[in-house]
């Protein structure tokens, strides 16, 4: 009998208990709307970097077997840096309309060799003449002690002495922009420079990290040029080119 009071007591306080918690909603939860999936794909334009002159320790050991040649010092700071182009031996490159800079160059290093000078100046009518664009030149005469700086952050840049080291050092080389030229406007790069380097006026390269055409020009360009003015205003065009090739060897 005590235990049925008991139960009845403790069933009434479970009923007043569940009466005095507000109504549950018997409806399910909706889910969380799901936003339709959306393809973010962005399609960029690449060009492939299929260079025709592949950056290697043979092209470099060439340009500085030419700078050799040429008995070219390798500039190590601003005071002789300055002293050159007091001198006349580093003179000033030019923009025009068919040449401009990369502003991040440094206005005391856009400078080379006459002959380095000429090429740009060649090369740049020769391409705006083609397509009406100018050619930027993003780095130019370069000390050694700039190129150590340059090593801290650039794996990839040459040492600054030694066989291998950078032909920037002699005022002798310019880097060309490469990236953001069409793969028409590379190909007519590659056909340009070709016989100038066959005919060892050059030396370049298709640098991939920097995406440049790096060029190291010798001395023997200047004679060529006055020997064929057509360079200087059409290009490298040579009417015979073994007859341009025994024209080099007798002037050296």
């Amino acid at each position: 009998m005590k235990q049925n009071l008991n139960r009845g007591i403790l069933i009434a306080a479970a009923l007043m208990i569940v009466s005095a918690i507000p109504s549950f909603s018997m409806e399910p939860i909706a889910a969380p709307q799901q936003r339709p999936s959306i393809n973010r794909r962005v399609r960029r334009h690449r060009v492939k970097w299929n260079p025709v002159f592949r950056p290697s320790r043979e092209s470099l050991l060439l340009q500085n077997a030419e700078v050799d040649r040429m008995e070219l010092p390798r500039i190590q700071d601003d005071f002789e840096l300055e002293t050159l182009k007091s001198k006349g031996e580093l003179v000033e490159i030019n923009t025009s309309e068919h040449l401009r800079f990369d502003p991040r160059l440094d206005p005391d290093r856009r400078y080379c060799r006459t002959w380095t000078r000429d090429f740009v100046e060649d090369l740049s009518k020769a391409y705006f003449e083609a397509f009406g664009a100018q050619i930027q030149v993003n780095s130019a005469v370069r000390t050694v002690k700039i190129q150590k700086k340059l090593r801290r952050h650039n794996r990839n840049a040459a040492p600054e002495k030694g066989e291998l080291a950078s032909s920037h050092l002699a005022g002798t080389t310019v880097d060309l922009q490469r990236r953001g030229m069409t793969p028409q406007q590379i190909a007519w790069m590659q056909q340009y420079m070709m016989p100038l380097k066959e005919l060892g006026l050059i030396e370049p390269e298709e640098e991939r990290r920097q995406w440049v055409f790096h060029v190291m020009v010798s001395n023997k360009y200047a004679q060529t040029r006055e020997d064929k003015p057509a360079v200087a205003e059409q290009g490298p065009v040579f009417v015979n080119r073994s007859e341009a090739s025994s024209e080099l060897a007798s002037a050296q």
